[in-house]
């Protein structure tokens, strides 16, 4: 008797286990280490790291947290990482190491994430000018010698990185369509004021470039005798000069910053991103012609490196001339609107969603 009570428990047990249903895997965690928190980043930590992470969560890919790095290296924070993703600067130069070496004896992946050049000597002195104290411009250095995995923006790039990262993998900047669709427009009452403008918009790591633009501008019209003027958001601090107007934008973070762009995008017939033959832009991406295309702009650029791909997708690439620079202003304005391929090419591959996997693959393999 006892034996066929064991042998009827056992049939129920394998009966039970057989019409279980399958228990979830759980997802793999991947930890981001940025600037700023709850939303509240610079620029580059959303478009480079917050908003595609993200997007992975939202693809029920992988669950996404924030990392404090002083808890992770003391042992407070014990989630088992499938990898952890680093952007530039964010670790202080004393906490590199000990960071790298808490992963490390963990066995989990640590990838740096940097997006311009601070590697070369005219690189970092050109950040330099930008406020880039040597300490935060070592911090850098130590973090991408000794990751496991460097992710940068554009090839030129990766060439300045592979001497001193393990592995390098580009993956181009993408726009994040939650943010960079159009939808209602603001009403702007200065955009009939009898002018057309133009749009630059940039970091204070562009203030040099700038300059190429003033006798662009200067009393330029189109055919019909209209001004053009230039509108400059961020680039430099000065507050204006009598050859570009500087606009003021609504504090807020970068996807505030978005909306309000396009929002407002009737403001603007065309959008300008010149850049100065120098090293340190040699390394640059093409994101400018990216957010003009999403706002509908035609893109007028340098011809550079760094639009060597959007060329051939739109963007007009101007040599260092000012005529032309003249000329290809005046017709993108008179245009007024993207070239339709620019448009479509941004929508299909430049953007985050739709851009391939490499980023996934980098992260989580």
């Amino acid at each position: 008797m006892p034996r066929d009570l064991v042998r009827r428990a056992a049939r129920r047990l394998r009966r039970a286990v057989v019409g279980a249903p399958p228990q979830p895997v759980p997802l793999p965690v991947l930890g981001y280490v940025v600037a700023g928190g709850r939303g509240a980043h610079p620029a580059s930590a959303h478009v480079r790291v917050v908003r595609r992470t993200e997007h992975l969560a939202a693809s029920g890919t992988a669950e996404v947290r924030q990392v404090d790095p002083a808890a992770f290296v003391d042992g407070s924070d014990q989630t088992p990482y499938a990898a952890l993703l680093v952007q530039r600067d964010i670790l202080p130069l004393d906490g590199v190491q000990p960071f790298l070496a808490a992963a490390a004896s963990r066995g989990i992946r640590v990838v740096a994430e940097v997006d311009d050049d601070f590697f070369t000597e005219s690189g970092r002195a050109r950040l330099a000018r930008a406020e880039y104290d040597p300490d935060r411009l070592a911090s850098i250095d130590a973090l991408v010698r000794g990751a496991d995995t460097v992710v940068v923006s554009t090839p030129e790039l990766a060439d300045v990185v592979r001497p001193v990262a393990r592995d390098v993998v580009v993956v181009p900047n993408a726009l994040d369509p939650e943010i960079w669709t159009a939808g209602p427009t603001a009403d702007d009452d200065e955009r009939l004021a009898g002018e057309h403008r133009v749009l630059y918009m940039g970091t204070l790591t562009h203030a040099a470039d700038l300059e190429l633009l003033r006798d662009v501008f200067a009393d330029l019209a189109t055919a019909d005798g209209t001004p053009i003027r230039l509108e400059v958001i961020g680039v430099t601090e000065e507050g204006g000069a009598d050859w570009f107007r500087r606009v003021d934008v609504p504090d807020g973070h970068y996807p505030a910053f978005s909306r309000w762009l396009m929002a407002h995008r009737e403001r603007w017939q065309a959008g300008v991103a010149p850049l100065r033959d120098e090293e340190f832009n040699r390394a640059k991406s093409d994101l400018k012609f990216l957010e003009y295309t999403a706002l509908g702009l035609p893109a007028v650029v340098s011809d550079r490196p760094s639009y060597a791909v959007a060329r051939a997708h739109g963007a007009v690439a101007v040599p260092d001339d000012v005529p032309a620079w003249r000329d290809a202003v005046r017709t993108a304005v008179e245009r007024g609107r993207a070239d339709e391929h620019a448009a479509r090419w941004v929508a299909e591959d430049r953007t985050i969603g739709r851009d391939g996997d490499t980023w996934r693959r980098v992260l989580l393999g």
